[in-house]
């Protein structure tokens, strides 16, 4: 059964690496094209349609690029789609949700403390963020607030503090983030997904066909792209908040994403305004600084352990309580006890670290119950912990660590 572990985790391996390489991916492109659009210049000799051009220089050539607001005359010989970035950030990313959140849902989904739920039930709802959240956004769009922008962002961002605050009612701190993240990037994929693919595709049929394609539906794709330019930057921080006990372990967590996505807002108006050359607003990183320090103050303004609060073995159950009763549990308890809780407790007394990291609990024996695969997998079939083998951690150590994990299979 240790091996379906290690194969189980160089899945997630996998998944997550293919997750981070579509993600640069799509990223990338999006910001390139934000810049691009924002720094068109017009000029005198542009084409009937054409909006703006722009000279760029890289790689040691020299590029010159031409924007149409609805089409050019004719419909041209090739025609580079940009999509699969996308589709395929998101459909690794959730490949990676099921991996982590919903097969490991016991340890990092589902916060007893907060909610008393199933493992199904807790999937249910984290499935249902998705898509429910995606129909919400997609009817404010599609409602008169397409007219104004501004007051949709407002609504947009109160529906995303909501989200987050429900979120914590029932998840773990890092399920939360993470979930929250996940939904932000859903609507950034389902935009390109059902609005402005299927709007280009109209377009496109229009030029094939011979008619003049109607400007509106360059409009409403932009609005679609606009947002998604604003959530990126809160969307990356998300995706890796499980880095970040400091965030995802407060109490004040939902309050620390809302932050983070204002914060991702001055940024991007910064950038966009510098790339529209309409100016130098400097305002942006007071602003920034300042919601940043809004951070530093929930964080330490109030931490929680992730539901991991010290429970007795007796009322573990599942996973956990096979993993407390396996021959050599008591052995290895110990040696946690003196090579790894003086990190990770909940009051750490190693000089320079305040919380344990990324959340992990290694004091009671229930902790080390709950947290036997990583146990295993960090410091027991790897050398991963301790951090340098900085408290000693001696081969005979990572052997039984290893019989107790094993014996738990059998």
């Amino acid at each position: 059964m240790y091996e379906l572990v290690m194969m189980w985790d160089w899945l997630g391996f996998a998944i997550r690496w293919l997750h981070v390489i579509t993600a640069i991916a799509w990223i990338g492109s999006s910001f390139y094209f934000i810049a691009l659009d924002l720094g068109l210049r017009k000029a005198t000799d542009l084409p009937p349609g054409a909006h703006g051009e722009e000279w760029q220089v890289h790689g040691g050539g020299f590029y010159h690029i031409r924007k149409y607001l609805v089409a050019p005359s004719e419909m041209p010989e090739h025609l580079t789609w940009f999509k699969w970035e996308s589709y395929s950030t998101w459909l690794s990313g959730f490949a990676l949700l099921m991996v982590v959140y919903w097969a490991g849902g016991e340890l990092y989904l589902i916060d007893q403390s907060k909610a008393d739920l199933t493992l199904w039930q807790g999937i249910a709802i984290s499935a249902a963020t998705l898509s429910i959240g995606w129909i919400v956004y997609d009817r404010l769009c599609k409602s008169g607030l397409a007219e104004r922008p501004t007051l949709l962002m407002v609504l947009l961002f109160v529906l995303l503090v909501a989200m987050g605050w429900g979120l914590n009612q029932v998840f773990t701190g890092r399920a939360m983030m993470l979930h929250l993240g996940a939904f932000t990037a859903t609507i950034m994929t389902a935009n390109v997904f059902f609005i402005i693919m299927p709007n280009q595709r109209i377009v496109v049929k229009d030029l094939q066909e011979g008619r003049t394609p109607d400007a509106k539906y360059g409009k409403i794709a932009k609005l679609r792209s606009t947002h998604n330019n604003y959530l990126t930057l809160p969307v990356i921080f998300l995706m890796l908040s499980n880095h970040y006990p400091l965030a995802f372990a407060s109490d004040y967590n939902w309050l620390i994403a809302a932050l983070v996505f204002l914060m991702g807002v001055t940024i991007r108006h910064y950038f966009n305004t510098r790339h529209a050359r309409a100016g130098n607003p400097t305002w942006t990183w007071l602003a920034t600084v300042l919601l940043f320090l809004g951070v530093i103050i929930l964080s330490t303004a109030g931490l929680e352990h992730d539901g991991d609060e010290e429970v007795e073995v007796t009322e573990l159950t599942g996973t956990a309580l096979v993993m407390a009763k396996a021959t050599g549990f008591e052995e290895v308890h110990e040696i946690v006890m003196g090579r790894c809780s003086m990190c990770h407790a909940r009051e750490p007394f190693w000089d320079g670290i305040r919380t344990a990291p990324k959340g992990v609990l290694l004091e009671t024996e229930a902790d080390v119950a709950r947290r036997a695969r990583e146990i295993y997998l960090q410091a027991g079939l790897t050398h991963a912990m301790p951090p340098a083998n900085i408290t000693y951690m001696e081969p005979e150590d990572r052997a039984a660590i290893r019989r107790w994990f094993r014996a738990a299979q059998m």
